[in-house]
């Protein structure tokens, strides 16, 4: 049986949604993808639905071969960021990758402030270029990472409705933990789109300014930052790993497998001794399988 038949959708417009969604995720997600194929089969399209809307707004501001201004850039989100949300509200979408996300939310009860606080981020990405502090930089990640956990809390379930509190916030730690991850290892590309995500006063507390990263020349200090930002992300991930016990036995796999993964993000970058300006930390294949082959075995004996 098909994932999509397996998730009980079949009705045809909403079919070909989630089919692009998936698409999306497949494409730009290979990570992410590849530990949604730890899930059983009727939970997958749903969390597709999850990335395809994020994946589709993020390319509306950060598409590097886009030729739109930010000015038609910002008018094309918010455009279609309010219709989504109109489309929440309502319970329906046309949109052909809203449709998917929209029936999700329904179907789990995934609140809209979720979904606004996304959108305020990506939003933020077409003004702001730089946070001076932590604090600062968590309006962001909380829309563009934190959400996205807790997002997926409703799909995946828990153990007990008591345990969804204590499961959110772990989730939140944990999205944050990626996120954080992702501009460590791509401090060069972003620093690219004129921006600088690591909180600037962190850096100058090491003798780093903006135009010592702008730069791109890695020195000790520059060093020192980056290990400063490692040790948070772990231990982030160190205090989400509680939360991950409280999800139902059939998604802890593919939440424990993305928490080495993207969170291993930071090994590699350790692996190319930071060399962040010239080279880019990825996760090798071996290590890929190395995780999933027997977290896809287990998932399948919890099934």
């Amino acid at each position: 049986m098909d994932e999509l038949t397996a998730a009980g959708i079949t009705d045809p417009r909403l079919r070909a949604s989630y089919t692009e969604c998936k698409r999306l995720n497949s494409l730009h997600g290979k990570t992410y993808y590849l530990a949604t194929l730890l899930l059983p089969k009727e939970k997958r399209p749903f969390v597709h639905a999850l990335y395809g809307f994020a994946r589709y707004a993020d390319e509306i501001v950060d598409d590097l071969n886009s030729t739109l201004t930010d000015e038609e850039k910002a008018t094309a989100l918010i455009s279609w960021g309010d219709q989504v949300l109109r489309d929440l509200r309502a319970g329906s979408s046309q949109d052909p990758i809203a449709a998917a996300l929209v029936d999700t939310a329904m179907k789990f009860d995934i609140p809209i402030a979720y979904f606004e606080a996304f959108l305020h981020s990506m939003k933020m990405d077409l003004t702001v270029t730089e946070y001076q502090t932590y604090q600062d930089l968590y309006e962001y990640v909380y829309g563009s990472a934190a959400v996205i956990g807790l997002q997926m809390v409703h799909v995946l379930g828990t153990v007990s409705p008591s345990s969804l509190n204590e499961a959110k916030i772990a989730a939140e730690k944990l999205g944050v933990a990626f996120q954080l991850a992702n501009f460590i290892r791509d401090v060069g590309e972003d620093l690219d789109r004129g921006r600088v995500y690591l909180p600037v006063s962190e850096f100058v507390a090491h003798g780093v300014t903006r135009s010592m990263l702008e730069d791109k020349v890695l020195t000790p200090a520059i060093r020192n930052a980056l290990k400063e930002q490692i040790l948070r992300v772990r231990k982030l991930q160190e205090e989400s790993d509680s939360g991950i016990k409280l999800l139902t036995p059939g998604s802890r796999e593919c939440i424990l497998a993305a928490s080495e993964l993207y969170c291993g993000i930071v090994d590699e970058v350790e692996k190319i001794d930071y060399e962040v300006f010239n080279k880019r930390a990825k996760t090798s294949s071996w290590r890929r399988l190395k995780v999933a082959g027997p977290a896809y075995m287990r998932a399948k004996f919890k099934k």
